[in-house]
């Protein structure tokens, strides 16, 4: 392996591919999130070349256990071997045919089974698929307008033209949309009050950084039935993750739709609309429909999922483990004196840094120092520890000590007021904050 300080020859290649990316690819990739913008370019590598449980190698051969699993598909590890037969079993068949398959049967019964809301399902691609499918849904069952956003929701002009990367969305599309703050019952009460019967849905993640007050999620939800509104949570990331049947199940508050995705096929494309059957009816008149909806390679890898992390016990692993890793954190956040810089939020299976600024360095600065820190070291993170079933006992030790070494440069640079100039790259500021 190369010199882990040595960036130029550590990522030769991954710097040769991004020249030759940029070339036909805005940004050189295709997420923001995967881009050279959110790492601390040049000491940061940009392209992977395979992953195995819970370790990727990038272009340049080098080795990293992965933090961020895919922003959060894998939730069972890469290559897991049961999802992979499932998909080489279903390839041998076929991949898309030209009428629907038996399969979209059984993960729709699968899932009616498992979600508290769910009575009826559609499914689509990507998260965004399924909240805009909730969102027209809302719509067309209310005959209202507008939505209510508490979240992060996709990049469909009905949410990200609320945000600040609205370009390219008209302004009468852009006033459709009201974001509200999450866990302030007060803010979600007035603006129901005052915009009266014009609200078709509420939609929210009923967790992300912040963990719902005492009383919340059910305030919300009496709030929205009182007012003929449709609740919606958008569980791209809880689901399969806090539980089986996602957020809803783990707090026991019952929205009238959910949109599911990520885990729920361990990195293949796949998301799911599920709710109420009147509501969900709906969809034989509301427009959604997509080639690759029924696509089967993806649905015999959710089937497999499902049925590991049933058997498995899979969830409560990373409940158990992930609070271990959360204690072994906050230790070494205490013992370095770093409680007022670095804060630790979210929940055991999703654990979330909050980076806060100090006098000589600014919050995105010292998340930077952190994820150059940690990827010296062989640890690939942005800004949380995304558990899967493959994070065992070696790669949990591995991060905590890294994290720890991380910790007691950081005091020392920050002590030394050295933070800004041992980055040596530009800091990574965030796309647009959305969660606190």
């Amino acid at each position: 392996m190369n010199n882990p300080h040595d960036h130029n020859s550590r990522y030769r290649e991954s710097n040769r591919l991004l020249q030759r990316a940029e070339a036909v690819i805005p940004l050189g990739a295709q997420t923001f999130s995967k881009s050279r913008i959110q790492f601390p370019v040049p000491h940061a590598p940009l392209f992977l070349e395979r992953g195995k449980g819970a370790t990727v190698w990038d272009v340049d051969g080098n080795a990293y256990i992965d933090c961020i699993a895919a922003l959060l598909p894998i939730v069972l590890g890469y290559g897991d071997p049961d999802v992979d037969r499932a998909i080489r079993d279903q390839l041998e068949r076929g991949i898309s045919f030209s009428l629907s398959t038996p399969l979209e049967i059984t993960l729709a019964e699968k899932l009616v089974s498992l979600i508290p809301c769910a009575q009826m399902v559609r499914f689509g691609k990507n998260g965004t698929d399924a909240t805009s499918a909730a969102v027209r849904l809302a719509r067309a069952f209310t005959g209202r307008d507008l939505v209510l956003a508490l979240g992060y929701h996709g990049w469909q002009d009905w949410f990200v033209g609320a945000t600040v990367r609205h370009e390219g969305v008209p302004q009468p599309i852009r006033e459709l949309t009201r974001r509200l703050p999450f866990n302030d019952i007060d803010a979600l009460g007035n603006a129901t009050k005052d915009l009266k019967d014009r609200v078709a849905a509420v939609i929210l993640e009923p967790m992300t950084s912040e963990t719902p007050r005492e009383g919340y999620l059910q305030a919300v939800r009496e709030l929205t039935a009182k007012h003929g509104i449709v609740l919606v949570y958008d569980e791209i990331i809880t689901g399969f993750r806090f539980a089986l049947g996602g957020a809803q199940e783990y707090f026991g508050v019952t929205p009238d739709l959910a949109c599911f995705g990520k885990a729920m096929a361990n990195g293949m494309p796949l998301s799911a609309v599920v709710g109420r059957a009147d509501i969900m009816r709906k969809m034989e008149d509301v427009f959604y429909s997509g080639t690759f909806g029924g696509e089967t390679l993806s649905l015999a890898a959710s089937i497999a999922t499902i049925d590991k992390l049933e058997r498995c016990h899979v969830i409560a692993g990373l409940w158990s483990r992930g609070e271990a890793l959360r204690g072994f954190l906050a230790g070494a956040i205490d013992e370095t004196g770093l409680s007022d810089a670095i804060k630790i939020a979210g929940s055991p299976p999703w654990t979330i840094f909050q980076f806060v600024s100090q006098a000589d360095a600014d919050q995105d600065e010292i998340k930077t120092y952190f994820m150059k820190a940690m990827l010296e070291r062989g640890i690939l993170i942005n800004a949380s520890v995304n558990l899967t079933h493959a994070h065992g006992d070696d790669e949990i030790a591995a991060i905590v000590r890294a994290f720890k070494e991380t910790c007691h440069d950081m005091r020392r640079a920050l002590d030394r007021k050295s933070l800004r100039d041992d980055l040596d790259c530009a800091a990574v500021r965030p796309v647009f904050r959305l969660r606190s």
